[in-house]
């Protein structure tokens, strides 16, 4: 391409009939944009899809960093309840060795002078969203450039600049591949769905990938509904699902794979009883996406840890553990540089262990000091999925003043990524109507681009099966700290690639 790509250039100028006929075309989308290092977040998912398996094959580092007796599970009651139900079943002897993870990787540009760098936002191990309808966007963005070529408004606009995104396939892959290793003939992949689930589309598109191109059939149930529905088999552990016998004969369903898209946040365990539903769907024989154990992976204070000196290279370079499924220094070196700087409001003065003598007195420790000094350029984040969990920036004082030293530990703290300056865009909000409403606004905005891969994974060889499988990007104003979709802080967006 000949002319080189200009953050602040961006969007390029077109016409007000023209917006208002591509905005008639998109309808509820943004229009198209470009990110730049589109290859390497591609090629490190692969790193990090083994990464994450064999963290949640790590009983001891888990216990270590999210239990309820050393690490977070301590202080916060949600994922010290996950961690105690785990660590009952494994005491007791779960049943089923394989694993089955659907990643989402999160990433901004890092600005610095003139140099641009991917940094990860977060890591996501459960009900990652919007895999299905990012396809969709980025089929509606090469729509829109072949119905109107964009009237030619810049030459960074072509045809090869807009990447196909096979998310769709590629998601469904990964509960196919857990089906298939389940291999019984009949059974069906449970989803298991929040009450009133907004965001049903995103998800039905793998329920007809499944259905039409590998004839694996669907249930969805919530909490709710599997707290009278789900039963576990005494001597077999395999888990049914009751249903009419209208629609089964025998009345029940065999499941393979619990695929959750809840699950996520404390509110979806009001009682005891979820709690147990989620411990009964645990102990059974079917593959779990995502296990407790994976679930406690995504945490943000193993985001911390990883930071660590040592860490990456235990679980990815540790050739008496692996054999030769290790990753070579600069494998390991690229991922690294994706990480900004954290630490744990928690620590003491050498970044690693706990500021013992702080938390014993009720001072304030060597990592909440540092964050005071900093907070102007940090983000505080708890061990929440979900958006609208973090603290940003002159929030911080107020917030650190409040703060309980014992729940201290479940809070990290990470240096903000600098995005670049100046780069505009046109959004439209979902669900507009009238003719004022309908106008694209033109602003500032920032764009999040997410990879997405599987594994499949454990048994003895505790061999790790995976893939990369497509991205999804959310464009938001530049003012909203927080970028979920579901949320309302921002649209789904799609790729342009420049020079």
């Amino acid at each position: 391409m000949s002319k080189q790509f200009v953050f602040a250039d961006w969007p390029p100028t077109v016409t007000k009939s023209q917006l208002e006929a591509l905005t008639r075309y998109a309808t509820t989308y943004a229009l198209s944009h470009g990110l730049l290092l589109f290859e390497q977040a591609k090629r490190i998912q692969r790193t990090y899809n083994v990464l994450y398996s064999r963290i949640a094959m790590d009983e001891d580092f888990l216990d270590e960093v999210m239990g309820a007796e050393t690490g977070v599970g301590k202080v916060d009651e949600f994922i010290g309840q996950l961690w105690k139900g785990w660590k009952q079943l494994r005491d007791t002897g779960l049943v089923q060795p394989l694993q089955l993870g659907l990643f989402r990787s999160d990433y901004l540009l890092h600005s610095v002078g003139e140099e641009m760098s991917l940094k990860q936002v977060e890591f996501n191990t459960i009900s990652i969203s919007f895999g299905c309808l990012s396809q969709r966007v980025a089929e509606l963005h090469r729509y829109l450039y072949s119905a109107t070529r964009f009237y030619d408004s810049s030459p960074h606009l072509t045809l090869e600049s807009f990447p196909t995104n096979e998310s769709i396939a590629g998601l469904a892959e990964g509960l196919k591949m857990a089906h298939k290793a389940y291999g019984v003939e009949g059974s069906q992949i449970l989803f298991v769905v929040q009450p009133g689930e907004r965001n049903v589309f995103d998800q039905r598109w793998l329920e007809y990938e499944l259905l039409e191109k590998h004839s694996i059939r669907i249930i969805r149930q919530t909490f709710d509904e599997l707290a009278n529905s789900a039963v576990v088999d005494f001597n077999t552990s395999v888990l049914h699902v009751k249903v009419h016998s209208d629609l089964m004969v025998s009345g029940l369903v065999e499941i393979s794979t619990v695929y959750y898209r809840s699950g996520y946040v404390p509110s979806e365990y009001p009682t005891a009883a979820h709690y147990t539903t989620r411990f009964l769907l645990e102990r059974s024989k079917a593959i779990k996406c995502p296990s407790i154990a994976l679930q406690l992976a995504g945490g943000k204070k193993v985001q911390e840890v990883l930071t660590q000196p040592g860490v990456l290279e235990r679980f990815l370079c540790d050739e008496k553990k692996y054999g030769s499924n290790i990753f070579s220094l600069k494998d390991v070196d690229e991922l690294r540089s994706t990480f900004m700087g954290m630490w744990g409001l928690d620590i003491g003065e050498n970044v690693l262990k706990p500021d013992a003598p702080s938390i014993t007195s009720g001072n304030e420790s060597f990592g909440v000091l540092i964050a005071r000094e900093k907070a102007l350029s940090l983000v505080l984040k708890p061990q929440r999925e979900g958006g609208g969990n973090n603290v940003y920036k002159e929030e911080i004082y107020a917030f650190l003043d409040e703060l309980p030293t014992g729940e201290r530990q479940a809070w990290i703290a990470m240096e903000l990524i600098q995005v670049p300056e100046g780069f505009g865009n046109y959004l439209i909000r979902a669900g507009s109507t009238g003719e004022e409403t309908q106008n694209a606004l033109k602003t500032e905005v920032v764009s999040e681009l997410g990879i997405f891969g599987w594994a499949l994974f454990g048994g003895a060889t505790k061999e790790v099966q995976e893939r990369e499988v497509g991205w999804l990007v959310r464009t938001k104003g530049k003012d909203s700290n927080e970028g979920g979709v579901a949320t309302g802080f921002s649209v789904l967006d799609s790729l342009l690639l420049v020079d």
